[in-house]
């Protein structure tokens, strides 16, 4: 998930990160992103474009042509507004390589997970890729809400386990959330900020807690926007108004809830409220129905509003 914070990000130009273990300096070359979505692509190019040899993975071919597919329109963009030699954009796509074979993981030095916000679906991956990565190999997690404490219990591996939560959309916002688990060495954390720092990034650090720091600031204010609508207390158009020319945020909570997808954010409320019991994380009811009636936001046409993309 992508929270509202406002830096815009410098063009990154950072080199391969060298990991420390032991007073070992091991060079980090290449790099899986596991999942091809909206998360997963930016990650992807960020690394990319940082210098890795970056592993595009997803389940199926038709999801990893379309993130390498908008990694590309991405670049372009940026090459027809000057902010982007052409050659280096050719350099930049030639470092993806985009795979539906989980078993290339045993290639990289990180894997950083970007898939869906479920637990029993990140632990199953975690237990894949432990057994498939050598023992060097560090796993990220881009979980905004999912203690990383119980995904490094599903490997064998759990020092090299660690959170490495990015903002959306990744190539713009400049924050990472560096994420401690209960038994992550100082040296994965160590490799994990390098990486951001090597990705043009800023990292901060966050204790293992649900939600951890950004997601625990922004979910209480979308679901008070959701229920201010819901119970009639203004108009969306009116509420949009009050974050954009109020308190200074560049989307409206209803444009920011269909560019992140509105059933990743019903998913991380639930696991909030789950975790808490705390009504300010019970997601408001007309957040369940828009998700129930498959309006889900920019991804698939129409969320709050209505799109040309379908």
């Amino acid at each position: 998930m992508g929270e509202m914070y406002f830096l815009a990000q410098k063009e990154p130009a950072g080199q391969p990160a060298a990991q420390t273990q032991g007073g070992i300096s091991m060079q980090v070359n290449k790099i899986m992103v596991a999942g091809a979505g909206q998360m997963g692509h930016g990650i992807a190019q960020v690394a990319a474009q940082a210098g890795f040899t970056t592993y595009v993975y997803d389940v199926k071919d038709e999801f990893v042509q379309r993130g390498t597919g908008n990694i590309r329109k991405n670049l372009d963009r940026q090459v027809e507004k000057g902010k982007l030699p052409a050659e280096t954009r050719d350099a930049i796509a030639a470092r993806l390589i985009p795979t539906t074979d989980l078993n290339m993981a045993r290639e990289a030095d990180v894997v950083i997970e970007a898939i869906p916000e479920d637990m029993e679906l990140k632990k199953d991956f975690f237990r894949q890729v432990d057994a498939i990565c050598p023992p060097h190999t560090v796993l990220a997690s881009n979980t905004s809400a999912i203690p990383i404490t119980k995904l490094a219990a599903a490997t064998d591996r759990p020092g090299k386990v660690a959170g490495m939560h990015f903002m959306n959309p990744v190539p713009v916002m400049q924050l990472v959330e560096i994420v401690e688990g209960n038994q992550t060495s100082p040296e994965t954390l160590q490799t994990i900020e390098e990486l951001a720092t090597a990705f043009g990034k800023v990292s901060v650090k966050a204790k293992d807690y649900p939600g951890f720091l950004s997601t625990r600031l922004v979910i209480p204010f979308i679901n008070e926007a959701l229920y201010s609508l819901y119970e009639g207390r203004g108009t969306l158009e009116d509420i949009e108004k009050c974050a954009k020319l109020g308190l200074n945020h560049p989307m409206g909570p209803f444009e920011w809830l269909d560019f992140v997808g509105l059933d990743s954010i019903l998913a991380i409320m639930q696991n909030l409220y789950q975790s808490f019991g705390d009504t300010r994380y019970f997601p408001c009811p007309l957040l369940v129905q828009m998700v129930q009636a498959g309006r889900l936001g920019r991804k698939v046409g129409r969320g709050f509003y209505e799109y040309s993309n379908k």
